[in-house]
C-alpha cells in the first residue's frame, strides 16, 4: 500500500491546525481509502496553545505525528526539515490556515499516479488584498528575468513531491533552503495545476514587512546575480556621467573664466546623489555577503525539542540527518 505525507508547518495556529488536520483526513478517507498515510505537523515555537493541541491530535490518531523545534527557525527552514523527514511515497506540502484548498490533494495525487515527480500548485488569483497580489506579481517577474534559473511565478511551495525528489532535497547541504528555487532549478520537468489561494480561515498572517523582505533577499541573493551586475554598470555609468559633467564644467570655466558662476548646488547634489548610490550597493553587497555567511557557518537546519507518534528506529535515523545536516 502506497503512503501519502502530509507536511503542515505551523507557528501560532491554535485556531487552525485540529481543524486542518480533520479536513485532511475526510479527505484522505473519502477520496483516497487505498492509501496509507501520515500528517506531520512541525511546529517552530508556538506562543499559544498550538502545542497542547497537537499533542491532543496526536494522542487521539497516531497517523499524525509531529516535531517541536526549541525556537524559531524561520518560514524555510521548518518546512523543508519536515519535508526531509516524511516517509511517504509522495509528500504534500500545505499551510495550516487553509489558504492552501485540502479539495486539491486528490487532483495531485493523480497527476503523481500518472507519473509526475513534482506538482507545484500556482496561484492564478486570490483572496488577499490585491495590492499584495499585484506587488507579489512584480517581484516574481523581476527574479523570473534576473534569474539564470527559470523560476516559477505565483509558486508558494504547496505542491506534492515524490520520494525520489524529497531525496534529494535530503542530500542538499544548504542551511538558508529555498524550497521554490530549489524546484525550480531541479525539477524543470515539474506539473503546474492553477488555484485560487483562500482567505485564512482563522487567526493572523504572521508575515511582516521584514520576514516578506527577507524571503525576498534570499531568493535575489541565491538565484540572481543581477543585483551585482546592476551595481557594477552602475558604477560605470555614473562615473561617464561625472566625468562628462565635469569636463563641461572644466570648458565652462575655462571660456568663459570668472564669469561663469555654478556655486555650491552642483556639488551638493552630486554629493548627495553619489553617497545615495554607494549605500545603496554597499547594503545590496552586505545582503549577498550575510547570505554567503549564512551558508559558510552551516548551522543545522533545526534543532529538535520533541518528536511524537514516531517509532525509535525513525527518531535514531532523523537524528543522525539532522546532525549531518
Amino acid at each position: 500500500m502506497k503512503k501519502i505525507s502530509i507536511v503542515i508547518p505551523c507557528y501560532n495556529e491554535q485556531d487552525n491546525v485540529q481543524p486542518i488536520c480533520a479536513a485532511v483526513c475526510d479527505v484522505l478517507k473519502e477520496s483516497l481509502p487505498k492509501y496509507d498515510y501520515e500528517i506531520l505537523l512541525i511546529d517552530n515555537k508556538s506562543k499559544d496553545n498550538t502545542r497542547a493541541r497537537i499533542r491532543e491530535l496526536c494522542s487521539e490518531n497516531t497517523h499524525i505525528k509531529a516535531i517541536f523545534n526549541i525556537k524559531n527557525f524561520g518560514q524555510f527552514n521548518s518546512p523543508y526539515y519536515a519535508l526531509c523527514q516524511a516517509s511517504g511515497d509522495c509528500v504534500v506540502l500545505l499551510c495550516a490556515d487553509f489558504q492552501d484548498p485540502v479539495e486539491l490533494i486528490p487532483s495531485m495525487v493523480q497527476k503523481w499516479e500518472e507519473g509526475a515527480k513534482v506538482i507545484c500548485m500556482i496561484k492564478k488569483s486570490s483572496k488577499e488584498n490585491a495590492l499584495i497580489y499585484f506587488a507579489r506579481s512584480v517581484y516574481y517577474k523581476m527574479i523570473k528575468a534576473m534569474s539564470e534559473i527559470n523560476q516559477i511565478e505565483h509558486f508558494t511551495g504547496f505542491g506534492l513531491y515524490d520520494k525520489s525528489f524529497i531525496e534529494l532535497l535530503r542530500t542538499l547541504k544548504d542551511p538558508t533552503p529555498f524550497l521554490r528555487g530549489i524546484v525550480a532549478e531541479y525539477a524543470p520537468d515539474h506539473v503546474e495545476i492553477p488555484y485560487e489561494q483562500q482567505k485564512r480561515k482563522a487567526g493572523k498572517t504572521k508575515n511582516n514587512f521584514f520576514s516578506l523582505f527577507d524571503a525576498a533577499m534570499l531568493s535575489f541573493t541565491s538565484y540572481t546575480k543581477g543585483g551585482l551586475r546592476l551595481a557594477t554598470f552602475s558604477g560605470f555609468f555614473i562615473s561617464g556621467i561625472s566625468f562628462a559633467v565635469a569636463m563641461v564644467y572644466l570648458v565652462l570655466k575655462l571660456v568663459f573664466w570668472n564669469r561663469f558662476i555654478a556655486g555650491n548646488a552642483p556639488i551638493l547634489i552630486g554629493v548627495f546623489f553619489l553617497g545615495g548610490i554607494q549605500l545603496f550597493f554597499i547594503g545590496l553587497l552586505g545582503e549577498y555577503i550575510m547570505s554567503m555567511n549564512t551558508r559558510i557557518i552551516n548551522r543545522p537546519l533545526v534543532v529538535e525539542e520533541k518528536r511524537l507518534n514516531f517509532d525509535d528506529s525513525g527518531n535514531k535515523k532523523s537524528t543522525e540527518k539532522s546532525s549531518d545536516e
